[in-house]
């Protein structure tokens, strides 16, 4: 209870610090959210009409990086709630409950639809793209800086000097093909130059398959990051897969398909840390927490006023989507949400600020690492010479000129005179230093 001298000095702050009672609401909310506790609408009254399924979309000249980053991870997000209710369906045998699905997934699917397009339709494929790996490089060092699983941790440190190094790829295509410098898309928010080298990422596809987590032993926020970062990888594959037959030369064609073949690396991975043992019911419960948590910490992390109101309708809806998953596993499996989520109270949000200093600390540190099996992390100089990397290499990558990561860089250094990078002090890794020749031995040769 708030007493009158409380209530003086927050009519006192309201009056003369409007924002700093806004902020002190906010921390507050951040603090105790429980969304298993919030009021939530009928399931099957949450849906939307044609004017608001069809938003306003954002001008890509003035909309903040980081706002476009949003959109793209939750885009990702609904895709991997719309996919995994189908296959939910697909699997149940039992009408009355897929017809609750079917429910949910229809709410879920307008809300895709809605994200979608935010995206302006003088955005093109290759600038959309740069959004795409800001975000894998920037969620994906937010994540393995506040997990606390260090197994995890190594699993995203591998992928994460791969997304890196696609961003680089990616921008000097831009800059050559089309004169756009994509610093200024990333909001100087995330540095442009080489990570470990895209030709050295193929690896033989038995060594992506890592060890699952045991949901029931981790940390809430474990079960979080997982989760959402193998929708927002299975978002980037699922864009390239589609996306490369549309671009317009051949080369950037060419460039599309090769990182494609590498983000299906990085879904089989992160798809493989997801608890094996859960229950359809178990994990549909997860994927709606997991939504809940994001367009809650959406919510709270977005700059722009009209995007920050649809973050706060998709997460009312969620919450109905959150309660119905609750209702029938108890019915059907006869357990309560706390089995499944002990402490329903979300875990630290997840709020986009630049990663720089941590992606050159894992660059200088792991640059010349693969993966063995199940060991996200192995020296290349450490593994024999018929090993299974460097067998796939032969195979995929016989000759260096046939690579188009590499060739899009060769092109670019003819272009320009030397290749396109946006840094704020020379790459940490020597080797990488090299502006006007591209390094394809990183990472691939002991």
């Amino acid at each position: 209870m708030i007493d009158g001298t409380e209530w003086f000095f927050l009519f006192f702050a309201i009056y003369f610090f409007p924002n700093a009672h806004t902020m002190t609401v906010e921390r507050k909310e951040e603090s105790f959210m429980n969304p298993f506790l919030e009021h939530a609408r009928p399931a099957d009254q949450i849906f939307m009409d044609w004017q608001k399924i069809y938003p306003k979309p954002y001008c890509k000249e003035e909309t903040d990086a980081y706002t476009k980053v949003r959109i793209i991870l939750m885009n990702g997000t609904e895709f991997e709630a719309n996919w995994f209710s189908h296959q939910f369906h697909r699997h149940c045998p039992d009408n009355d409950l897929r017809r609750q699905i079917a429910i949910l997934r229809r709410v879920e699917q307008q809300q895709q639809k809605r994200i979608a397009c935010l995206k302006p339709d003088n955005e093109s494929i290759l600038e959309h793209t740069i959004g795409y790996e800001q975000l894998a490089v920037d969620l994906t060092a937010i994540l393995a800086q506040r997990d606390p699983d260090p197994y995890v941790v190594q699993v995203m440190n591998l992928a994460l000097l791969e997304d890196f190094d696609h961003l680089y790829r990616y921008a000097n295509l831009l800059d050559f093909e089309r004169g756009i410098r994509a610093e200024n898309l990333v909001g100087c928010y995330t540095e442009i130059m080489p990570g470990r080298p895209t030709i050295s990422e193929h690896r033989h596809p038995m060594d992506s398959v890592r060890y699952y987590v045991d949901f029931s032993a981790a940390a809430p926020i474990t079960k979080l990051d997982t989760a959402i970062i193998t929708a927002a990888e299975q978002q980037t594959m699922n864009y390239y897969m589609n996306q490369c037959g549309f671009y317009e030369s051949d080369l950037g064609r060419q460039l599309y398909q090769e990182i494609a073949m590498i983000e299906e690396q990085h879904v089989t991975q992160y798809g493989a840390l997801l608890d094996t043992t859960l229950s359809w019911l178990e994990n549909l419960l997860l994927h709606e927490y997991t939504e809940c948590y994001l367009y809650y910490s959406c919510m709270m992390d977005e700059t722009d006023c009209y995007v920050r109101k649809i973050w706060e309708q998709h997460f009312e809806q969620e919450l109905s989507h959150l309660h119905t998953a609750a209702r029938l596993l108890e019915k059907y499996e006869g357990k309560v949400w706390q089995q499944v989520i002990p402490c329903g109270e979300f875990p630290e949000l997840l709020c986009f600020t630049p990663q720089k200093e941590y992606v050159r600390q894992v660059l200088a540190g792991t640059v010349n690492n693969t993966a063995l099996r199940e060991d996200p992390q192995f020296p290349v100089c450490g593994l024999p010479m018929n090993a299974d990397f460097f067998r796939y290499q032969a195979t995929v990558n016989p000759d260096v000129s046939m690579v188009p990561s590499h060739n899009v860089i060769t092109r670019s250094i003819c272009s320009c005179g030397k290749d396109y990078r946006y840094e704020n002090a020379p790459n940490p890794v020597e080797g990488l230093r090299n502006r006007r020749c591209d390094n394809t031995e990183v990472g691939r040769r002991p």
